[in-house]
C-alpha cells in the first residue's frame, strides 16, 4: 500500500483532516497536521483495510531555523491483513519554542516512553499524556540537550587523568598485602 491510497482512505476515515503524501524511498509517508494527528491515527488503528495496530517508535528532530521547527516522525506496522508486515511513518511538524501536540498513548499505549522520550530531549509537550516527567536525564536537569539552541559549554579545558604508577617495591607490597588479607601463602 503506497502513500496515496493511504490519504485517499483517509480522506473518508478522517473527513476534514489536513493529509498529504510525503516521497520517500524506503516506506509510504505521510505528513498530518498537528491538530489532526489523533483522528487520523485513531482511524489508521481502526479501519480494516489499515489496521497500523503497532506503534514502533517516535522520533523527534530540531530543524532550527526552520519554521516548523520539530519534525515528529511515528513509525506505525500493520501486522495482519496482508501477506507482510506493512509499514507506513506519520510525520508531523510542530513549530515554536514551547511545541506542543496531542499525545497518542489512547492509541497505542507503547507510545508512553517514546513520547517520554522526546519531551526529554528535545522538549515537545505531548498534551494529554499520563506520565509525562524526564525518562534519561535526571530529574533536576534543566533544558533539552537535543535542540539546537541548547547551550552547550565547550570552553571548558579538556581533564587529562594521568594513570597510577607504582613503583616495582610499591607493588610487591601491594600482592603481598592482597595475599595476607586473603589468606593465601602461595
Amino acid at each position: 500500500m503506497d502513500a496515496l491510497t493511504i490519504v485517499t482512505a483517509l480522506e473518508t476515515l478522517a473527513p476534514g483532516a489536513r493529509v498529504a503524501a510525503v516521497p520517500s524511498i524506503d516506506q509510504p509517508v505521510i505528513l498530518v497536521a498537528a491538530a489532526d494527528l489523533v483522528p487520523v491515527c485513531t482511524a489508521l488503528r481502526d479501519d480494516p483495510g489499515l489496521r497500523f495496530t503497532a506503534l514502533v517508535d517516535v522520533v523527534g528532530v530540531d530543524y532550527l531555523p526552520r519554521s516548523p521547527r520539530f519534525d515528529l516522525n511515528y513509525s506505525l506496522v500493520a501486522t495482519t491483513g496482508r501477506p507482510a508486515p506493512a509499514r507506513l511513518r506519520v510525520k508531523v511538524q510542530v513549530d515554536g519554542d514551547a511545541p506542543h501536540v496531542h499525545s497518542v498513548t489512547g492509541i497505542w499505549p507503547s507510545a508512553g516512553f517514546l513520547e517520554r522520550e522526546v519531551w526529554d530531549l528535545l522538549g515537545v509537550v505531548f498534551d494529554g499524556h499520563p506520565d509525562l516527567r524526564r525518562l534519561l536525564t535526571p530529574d533536576d536537569w534543566e533544558g533539552h540537550p537535543l535542540r539546537k539552541d541548547y547551550p552547550v559549554q565547550v570552553n571548558i579545558p579538556v581533564k587529562l587523568h594521568a594513570p597510577l604508577q607504582v613503583t616495582a617495591e610499591q607493588f610487591r607490597a601491594h600482592i603481598e598485602k592482597d595475599r595476607r588479607v586473603r589468606g593465601d601463602q602461595a
